[in-house]
């Protein structure tokens, strides 16, 4: 195992104060929870953590320099001759505590005072340490399904399968945390959480932008002229939508609570329906006729 002091980058005259902030800013860099499934990261952590557990309690920091225990906290054997600090190779071997960081700031003051800073929690509720790790997954679910919510069944690598709840108005990179469902803790202690991150599938009709939908309807040149109702597609079912006469190609109508939830407070947004003049792919003697006579009578410009 590696000097904690060349761990946390500090130097052996370096003050309490001193080691506490080397530990705030690595382990605040490196701890798992905001990097999950990266082992890496988890690796740095425990390393940082055992350090730490070494250098910030000061009766083991100055058994560790006078060479009475190795970098993992284990008795050195006694040697007459040996009195000085430790030295590279004198460790009790590397991955000797594999995992102690988990279980260290649980009741350690130093542990506890460093977290506390870190991540705003009371002594009464502190974050866990003693879990396995989170585990980290991606999922991509259909536009419907993340506006209106649903279920769905993921296969894990280890064969098992989970079942996903997806919440109502959830949108595009939002993160589910699914308690006790990530990797197996040290010794017994509870899994870590298991967090997916959700990708959304486009459809082929309807766009969203935080709580409003929006899409585009087809209409004939005689709905547009003289006004129709139609049937509308939303994302909760098909609506009835009355085109006033005279609309234009680009005009929007708004169907109000036909959007998609807002997962906060439940509450719909608005669907926004454009409206598109659509004519026959082939355009018949008789509306040739009727559109020729019109415009002899009538000098409309719509570029004016």
């Amino acid at each position: 195992m590696r000097d904690p002091y060349d761990i946390l980058g500090v130097n052996r005259t370096a003050s309490e104060a001193d080691i506490k902030s080397a530990y705030r800013r690595l382990a605040k860099q490196y701890h798992p929870d905001l990097h999950p499934g990266d082992a890496e990261a988890e690796s740095r952590f425990k390393d940082i953590s055992a350090a730490f557990a070494i250098l910030g309690d000061p009766e083991k920091r100055r058994r560790f320099d006078a060479g009475e225990i190795d970098a993992s906290g284990a008795e050195h054997a006694y040697n007459p001759f040996h009195r000085g600090p430790f030295h590279r190779g004198q460790a009790g071997g590397a991955g000797a505590r594999e995992g102690e960081w988990q279980t260290f700031h649980g009741g350690d003051a130093a542990f506890a005072d460093v977290f506390e800073d870190l991540f705003g929690f009371g002594r009464g509720r502190r974050r866990q340490a003693d879990k396995g790790a989170d585990a980290a997954y991606s999922l991509t679910v259909d536009f419907l399904d993340a506006v209106n919510g649903g279920r769905q069944t993921v296969t894990l690598p280890d064969g098992n399968s989970l079942a996903i709840k997806i919440p109502a108005g959830t949108e595009d990179g939002d993160k589910l945390r699914l308690r006790g469902k990530g990797h197996a803790g040290p010794a017994g202690t509870p899994q870590g959480d298991a967090i997916v991150q959700i990708g959304i599938r486009p459809h082929p009709q309807f766009r969203r932008d935080g709580t409003t939908i929006t899409s585009i309807l087809p209409i004939g040149l005689d709905e547009a002229v003289l006004g129709a109702k139609v049937d509308v597609p939303t994302v909760s079912g098909p609506v009835k939508l009355n085109v006033p006469p005279g609309s234009s190609s680009g005009k929007v109508l708004r169907l109000k609570g036909k959007g998609a939830p807002d997962k906060r407070t439940g509450t719909r947004g608005d669907h926004l329906v454009e409206l598109r003049i659509v004519l026959p792919g082939e355009i018949d003697p008789d509306l040739a006729a009727a559109i020729r006579s019109w415009s002899e009578k009538h000098h409309y410009d719509p570029r004016r």
